[in-house]
């Protein structure tokens, strides 16, 4: 087994359908991963994503430095069947002194547990998979609130390519079918927002449209169209 020393920006354990979901995200954001779990068939369907796809007979400390888990700046443990395994594993990487663990709880129960170990906790409730990966990489999409349907809410922040122009400018109504709801500007909320208003770079605006628009305004605000 290889031992990585390079720093690798996510690891996650557990393959399942949220692990899947989870890596498949951060791969398709550019973001380097590496993947454990037990299961060989889930291994193998990572093994499209990365290279650093690894099949363990178990998921013990020294199986898990082993693998080079240690050299991870995140770990993500997405492991939902086994609430000991979840524990153990999470308690092991905790003791590795990797910067940031998140783990996903099942329960409640298992969420306090996990925060006591000190772990970050997501659950399957609060958390879907691909929201988490736009959170760990820091996207301009700060939160959202889904709605019915594929209509969501976001609080977006705003980059050096929009400062200056105004709402009416900007015009995402036309261009995205995005309606504004309220724009945060130095710490203050405004409401009532007219087309003259003009827009300035860490501006957070809260919009509501479709989420594949929403993503489209998040590309162009990253300059990449």
């Amino acid at each position: 087994m290889i031992h990585h020393k390079s720093i690798i920006e996510f690891g996650i354990i557990g393959l399942g359908r949220f692990g899947y979901a989870l890596s498949k995200k951060l791969t398709e954001l550019g973001k380097e991963i590496m993947a454990i779990d037990t299961i060989e068939n889930r291994v193998k369907k990572v093994r499209n994503l990365t290279e650093n796809a690894f099949l363990v007979g178990a998921l013990d400390k020294e199986t898990l430095l082993d693998c080079g888990i240690q050299n991870c700046a995140t770990v993500v443990i997405c492991i939902g069947d086994s609430i000991d395994l979840s524990v153990l594993t999470t308690l092991n990487v905790v003791s590795m002194e990797v910067p940031r663990v998140i783990a996903r709880a099942m329960s409640y129960e298992q969420g306090l547990v996990l925060e006591k170990i000190g772990a970050e906790v997501i659950s399957p409730e609060n958390d879907m998979a691909v929201r988490l990966a736009n959170r760990l990489v820091n996207s301009s999409i700060l939160e959202t609130i889904e709605l019915r349907g594929d209509i969501t809410v976001a609080e977006i922040k705003l980059t050096l390519k929009v400062s200056g122009l105004t709402v009416q400018e900007l015009n995402l109504r036309q261009k995205y079918y995005l309606n504004i709801i309220a724009l945060e500007h130095k710490g203050e909320t405004i409401t009532e927002i007219g087309p003259d208003c003009v827009l300035y770079e860490d501006d957070i605006l809260v919009v509501v449209g479709k989420r594949e628009n929403i993503n489209m305004l998040e590309i162009h605000l990253a300059g990449q169209k």
